[in-house]
């Protein structure tokens, strides 16, 4: 595995050791990710890079506790997540972790403001006032201000993602993952929304892994971590 730190002593957001997954049945079982170990540090951002079918989406997807490992295990924010404890697992994702997808996912019926919102609702921190008050400030600060009350359809592309950003910081995360966040978007806008989660997530000294094919991007990135068949090499 290949792991450079930016420079100093840096606080672990997440760690994972050893992890192991299998997909398929049978004859068609394939071992995914083979023994994978990381550390992810509060205000850097490192992408994972490599050939579709080598791990890196999986990856993203256990670290992030939407799927479970065949063995190993993972700490957020210093805490070990239990295996095979759904309702743990929400609580901890809900409270540590922001996502970020190749397609946004927006609620389609909802304005920008409304799903920067969802997930304050969900976690249930904040009165309505300081739910609607954060939301406005994150959409400021991803250039969104003057389009709070816009559907989706109603926002580019790029605009689109960048309530997604919103969204994925609105519970302050201490880890943000990143899939292919700009897989969608032109060169101008994919710059755009990778300025706009970087700069956002080292300002709140966030931990930010980003899986990517764009090696332009990458090559911005505090750390580049490369995959190949399952493993960092």
């Amino acid at each position: 595995m290949s792991e450079i730190k930016a420079g100093g002593q840096k606080e672990v957001a997440l760690e994972c050791r050893e992890l192991h997954k299998h997909l398929g049945e049978g004859e068609t079982r394939v071992h995914v990710l083979r023994g994978v170990s990381l550390k992810l540090y509060r205000g850097e951002v490192s992408a994972i890079v490599g050939p579709s079918g080598c791990g890196k989406s999986t990856l993203l997807y256990l670290l992030g506790l939407l799927d479970l490992q065949d063995s190993g295990s993972i700490s957020i924010q210093g805490e070990e997540v239990p295996p095979k404890n759904d309702g743990e697992h929400t609580r901890i994702r809900g409270e540590n972790v922001g996502f970020v997808f190749q397609f946004h996912f927006l609620l389609p019926e909802f304005s920008a403001m409304e799903n920067v919102i969802l997930p304050m609702r969900k976690l249930g921190r904040l009165n309505p006032k300081e739910m609607k008050s954060r939301a406005h400030a994150l959409l400021n600060e991803v250039g969104l201000g003057d389009k709070t009350h816009r559907l989706p359809s109603q926002l580019s592309g790029g605009e689109q993602q960048r309530v997604a950003i919103a969204r994925s910081l609105a519970n302050t995360p201490g880890v943000l993952l990143a899939d292919e966040p700009t897989g969608n978007l032109d060169v101008k806008n994919s710059l755009m929304v990778f300025e706009s989660l970087t700069r956002l997530a080292k300002e709140k000294g966030q931990a930010v892994l980003i899986v990517t094919h764009n090696p332009d991007l990458a090559k911005k990135c505090d750390r580049i971590l490369r995959m190949q068949d399952g493993q960092f090499t």
